[in-house]
């Protein structure tokens, strides 16, 4: 080839190699306008959950679910933010790929990026550290407290369930356990301690109380003072017999009770190992907030990961095996599956999709070495040599694909399994067991609730609609919509 026609051949190869950044490019920003849109969607839902979580807060008259309702609204809260943080970062994105003079410009196309995996935390535990007095001699005021953890890795935010706890228990226990599908090998969990103490909620069912004296005007002595007795908790009432108030009542601001931060931690890769561990804690209160819970500043539970590369199946194909027999050299055509810390070698795909031994198991782990080997002279392939040590003893299989392309994507393969390998760390050593958790069961808030008109039995002639309007709320305020849209929160997150 002459210099003209290399010097051509050179500037054609520069021209599809920029056609190829500019496709890359492009594919992209596709996929960031579709990430854009179905974060976009992601804020619409918890916005929707968040009015429908204040308007059944603004209407609840128990404790329980004033606990769970303002729970579930400050974990709206947090998924927003964390949506709305990740929607800022995909359109910095977008701008500096725009403001780019050249796809070179912002950088190499083709940087190797690990592979995801899921991030499972377990049995996770609380140790308390009550006075002896508390404990043991069961003095002092009884101290309560409800409690739930907030768990967040990257947009992913799930909470435990809630927990009432006072000096009667030495550990905090959150049976279920929590999973995260999209980690990357840099995660950091962060997980958040809130805390209520049960004397806080005094104010909730004050506003009922305040409308009942308003009731009881307008119904008049003897009809009034029945209501109240009711609702007061009188012999014979509901509320005395272990039901609850069934006023659903708006309120002009949201009243009940308050979560307070009281420890967090962040965990990371280096603290992931198949076994039960204690981290510490860093408590943010003190003995005189009103939420405060003796905690020994630790935080025991099993943290396990498990790396898409060990889990699930990164390339498949057949390659051939090169076999010695005596002086003579012979190809064996399998059916080949990287998957985990092996090569999988199966006489057939029939073979690797039911539950049958493969025929020969080629070890692929971080002591691992494979290299392109020469051209074969019959076949002008090039072929692949596997060399792992076993004790003192080295062994070297030689595998050769069906083509150049194939060569060059079990290649790429090997490269990039390599690389996850190093970048999962421990979590490849073997492949860690991770349950799905089970779906937890939605709270109590959701219990259809009545209003006074429709459950209040009043005995005596009937009070007339009118005497009551404008002062009494309809099943509206914790309408079945309402129900319907926490429902489908609690399925979605758990």
């Amino acid at each position: 080839m002459d210099t003209t026609a290399r010097d051509r051949f050179a500037e054609m190869q520069d021209r599809l190699r920029i056609l190829e950044d500019l496709n890359m490019l492009y594919i992209r920003q596709i996929a960031l306008s579709l990430q854009d849109t179905d974060i976009q969607k992601k804020i619409d839902h918890e916005l929707r959950m968040r009015e429908g979580t204040c308007k059944l807060l603004a209407a609840c008259t128990q404790r329980e679910q004033a606990l769970e309702a303002t729970k579930s609204l400050l974990v709206c809260n947090s998924r927003i933010m964390a949506y709305m943080s990740e929607l800022q970062r995909m359109k910095e994105v977008q701008v500096a790929q725009r403001t780019a003079r050249r796809p070179s410009d912002a950088g190499p196309m083709d940087d190797r990026l690990p592979c995801r995996g899921k991030v499972c935390v377990s049995d996770l535990r609380i140790p308390l550290m009550w006075k002896d007095t508390e404990y043991f001699k069961n003095k002092g005021d009884l101290h309560r407290c409800a409690v739930f953890c907030l768990l967040q890795l990257g947009v992913e935010i799930y909470d435990t369930e809630m927990v009432l706890v006072d000096r009667t228990l030495t550990d905090i226990c959150f049976e279920n356990g929590v999973l995260f599908t999209e980690a990357g090998p840099d995660f950091e969990l962060k997980v958040e301690l809130y805390s209520v103490g049960l004397e806080e909620d005094s104010a909730l069912g004050s506003t009922p109380k305040k409308l009942a004296s308003k009731l009881s005007s307008s119904l008049g002595r003897s009809s009034g003072k029945r209501l109240r007795a009711a609702l007061d908790g009188a012999p014979g009432s509901p509320v005395s017999n272990g039901g609850s108030s069934p006023l659903l009542l708006p309120a002009p601001s949201l009243v009940g009770p308050k979560y307070h931060l009281l420890a967090h931690t962040a965990l990371s890769l280096a603290e992931v190992q198949d076994s039960f561990r204690t981290h510490d804690l860093a408590i943010t209160s003190n003995e005189e907030s009103s939420f405060w819970l003796p905690l020994y500043g630790s935080m025991c539970c099993r943290l396990a990961a498990q790396p898409n590369c060990m889990a699930q199946q990164m390339m498949c194909g057949f390659l051939k095996l090169q076999q010695q027999m005596g002086e003579q050299q012979s190809w064996a055509r399998l059916y080949c599956v990287l998957r985990g810390s092996n090569l999988l070698c199966y006489r057939g795909p029939q073979d690797a999709e039911a539950p049958v031994e493969p025929a020969l198991t080629i070890a692929i782990n971080k002591e691992t070495r494979i290299r392109a080997t020469e051209k074969d002279p019959r076949n002008k392939l090039q072929s692949m040599s596997v060399t792992n040590r076993y004790g003192g003893e080295e062994v070297t299989h030689t595998l050769l694909a069906e083509s150049r392309a194939d060569t060059q994507r079990w290649m790429e393969a090997f490269w990039q399994h390599f690389y996850d390998l190093s970048q999962w760390k421990q979590c490849c050593d073997e492949l860690m067991k991770i349950e799905v958790p089970s779906p937890r069961k939605p709270p109590a808030l959701l219990a259809k609730q009545g209003s006074l008109y429709h459950e209040m039995a009043l005995p005596g002639p009937a009070v007339p609609p009118s005497a009551c309007e404008g002062l009494l709320l309809q099943d509206n305020a914790a309408s079945a919509e309402i129900r319907a849209l926490l429902s489908s929160y609690y399925s979605d997150s758990y």
